[in-house]
């Protein structure tokens, strides 16, 4: 019984048991304590967290892209509008499988590789929840093919959008011009905020230019989704705000009959309405359909503008550079005048050419055998005698030919509302010393005189310069776009980068304007004009000059032979014209590439459109006082 006592100690087993309930009851208090405070921080603290977690997983922010902005021509025919179309577009985050899901929309739909592509670059940049656009333009059947598939479809929307689309098509594709796809190049410099929810933006002609009028403001709305991603409910909605309208000077009709005249020929016309500086039309052949690039062109469709011979995306209007030959003789005539270098009654013997001193190159006149004796200015101009202004150009010099080039608009961009206009070529001294680091040569001069050599101009340039000849020396920059939406636009509007200069007045004796007016009416209307034979029967007067560029040398000796010649080498046609010649109202310049003779083949592109403005825009009548 001793031992037994010895070994059970009911005492201390007690105080064990006693113990370990209480480290037991201990850690249950704690656990049970920390299970309460975790409860209290779950729903008291953090409450609001997961509140918010939860919405974000059942409620988006989803952008609203706003209406591109309209365009119209002066009288409100519609040239560029947004028409509705339904869009497949992706939200990555509501598929399991990205990959899996394009090879199911691929064997449904047959997929492009770019369409693909671009889905991709686009995916890389989006933001969170943003839904991806796949492809646009669905047909009737594809949407029905996608609504029967779309318990399989996960993360696919379906959503209408506007559509940009232009009437008119190839008739305004280079003034008017384009929206396209986002590029990569466009997504990394693009503010992500105003353009969210756009996948499209101007990419040339007014599209470009006044990108920001026409682009609007983003709306937003707070959206409810099941577990789908199918939109509930709206729970609230930002409106976005529309793009600006933009009204243009333009005259579609004008513009038509343009296109219309220079028919399958390559070349441009620019007319100017000279009180306002406004642009009625400007054509450029050929032409293309501008609705192919808005969703997305097809390499094949692409490939075949690009490749083209005829250039058809190349604006020629604005970005051809062209040598202006004998139109640049107003011009040139004129500055002989202002300056002193020459008299109205200042004559010249032509043989046929001109040599400069002491040496044997022949300078040719485009009439063999020359115009004979006493060629004053009003004959050199009406009967485009090159010798005259071999003559004249040489004893100006080249600076002052320059000089005077500058103040009618060469060698400097024009100010119109486009973008990607050139500069063409207005030479000098120093402009050759810079470009090509050789002296300046007589000859070099002699050349410019009658427009060729190093001289390059635009059609669009040499519009300006016949605007400023009819209003002896107004200046205003041409423009397309009279306002947007119903404020003017301001001449220094800063987010262009287009210098406007108007109203300045070249500072040109006034004795001499009329000199060069009555020459210009002389090509027209006297027999021995140059354009005499071409344009006939105006019931007004008109002003003008052609000019033949040369697109290939011709050697001393050798005679210009056009049978021997392919259409490409042929001489370009230029024409240039304003009327009524007593009361100037439009301004017309035009080229035909290897159209050989202007007056053939360019005045009467211009007296279709003069003819036609005159008709579209009489005079007010003035009524007698009684």
């Amino acid at each position: 019984m001793r031992d037994y006592r010895t070994l059970k100690n009911t005492h201390w087993e007690a105080r064990l048991y006693a113990v370990r309930i209480g480290v037991a009851v201990l850690a249950v208090l704690i656990m049970l304590g920390g299970l309460v405070w975790r409860y209290y921080d779950l729903q008291i603290n953090r409450h609001q967290d997961f509140v918010t977690q939860a919405d974000n997983n059942r409620i988006h922010v989803r952008a609203i892209p706003p209406a591109r902005g309209l365009v119209f021509d002066r009288n409100g025919v519609l040239l560029a509008d947004n028409r509705p179309g339904f869009t497949l577009s992706i939200v990555i985050e509501r598929s399991e499988n990205i990959d899996k899901l394009l090879a199911e929309l691929d064997q449904l739909l047959d997929l492009d590789e770019a369409e693909i592509e671009r889905f991709n670059k686009f995916a890389q940049q989006r933001r969170p929840y943003e839904s991806v656009p796949l492809r646009d333009k669905l047909s009737e059947q594809e949407q029905s093919i996608l609504a029967v598939n779309e318990y399989r479809l996960d993360g696919v929307e379906i959503s209408a959008q506007l559509i940009r689309h232009y009437p008119l098509a190839d008739q305004l594709a280079h003034v008017v011009g384009y929206t396209g796809k986002i590029n990569e190049r466009e997504l990394r410099i693009l503010n992500s905020k105003q353009y969210a929810g756009i996948h499209t933006i101007g990419k040339t002609g007014l599209e470009k230019y006044y990108e920001t009028d026409l682009l609007g403001e983003v709306g937003y709305e707070h959206v409810e989704t099941n577990a789908r991603g199918r939109v509930m409910r709206v729970l609230e909605r930002i409106d976005p705000v529309p793009g600006e309208n933009l009204h243009l000077y333009l005259d579609s009709r004008l513009q038509e009959i343009a296109m219309a005249a220079l028919g399958e020929e390559r070349g441009a016309v620019v007319a100017i309405e000279t009180e306002t500086g406004g642009v009625l039309a400007l054509a450029s052949t050929p032409s293309f359909d501008p609705n192919l690039f808005v969703t997305g062109i097809s390499h094949k469709n692409y490939d075949a503008l690009v490749n083209s011979p005829e250039r058809p995306l190349f604006d020629r209007a604005s970005r051809g550079q062209y040598p202006p030959g004998s139109t640049v003789k107003p011009v040139f005539g004129l500055a002989a005048l202002d300056s002193g270098i020459i008299s109205p009654s200042y004559t010249v013997y032509d043989p046929g050419f001109y040599q400069l001193d002491n040496k044997k190159h022949k300078y040719r006149d485009w009439k063999r055998g020359g115009h004979g004796s006493r060629i004053d200015i009003h004959k050199a101009i009406e009967q485009s005698c090159d010798t005259f202004f071999y003559t004249i150009g040489f004893k100006a010099g080249i600076d002052r030919l320059h000089d005077y080039g500058e103040l009618f608009g060469f060698g400097v961009t024009s100010g119109i509302d486009l973008p990607g206009e050139a500069r063409g070529i207005m030479p000098s001294k120093d402009w050759k010393h810079g470009v090509q680091g050789v002296a300046w040569y007589p000859g070099d001069t002699v050349n410019v005189s009658i427009g060729q050599g190093f001289m390059l101009a635009t059609p669009i340039q040499l519009a300006v310069a016949t605007s400023r000849l009819a209003t002896r020396g107004l200046v205003k920059s041409p423009r397309l776009v009279i306002a947007n939406e119903n404020s003017e636009l301001t001449d220094d509007n800063e987010a262009h980068d287009n210098e406007v200069i108007d109203n300045k007045i070249l500072q040109i004796g006034s004795k001499h304007w009329q000199v060069i007016t009555d020459a210009m009416v002389g090509v027209v209307h006297n027999v021995r004009g140059t354009a005499s034979r071409a344009v006939t029967g105006l019931d007004y007067k008109m002003a003008g000059k052609t000019g033949t560029a040369q697109v290939v040398g011709i050697k001393q000796n050798e005679k210009y032979d056009a049978k021997k010649m392919v259409k490409l080498q042929l001489d370009h046609a230029l024409f240039i014209a304003f009327a009524p010649a007593d009361n100037p109202r439009i301004a017309v310049a035009v080229i035909v590439e290897n159209g050989e003779h202007g007056s053939s083949t360019a005045a009467p592109v211009a007296r279709n459109l003069i003819d036609a403005y005159l008709q579209f825009y009489p005079p007010p009548e003035v009524e007698e006082s009684g």
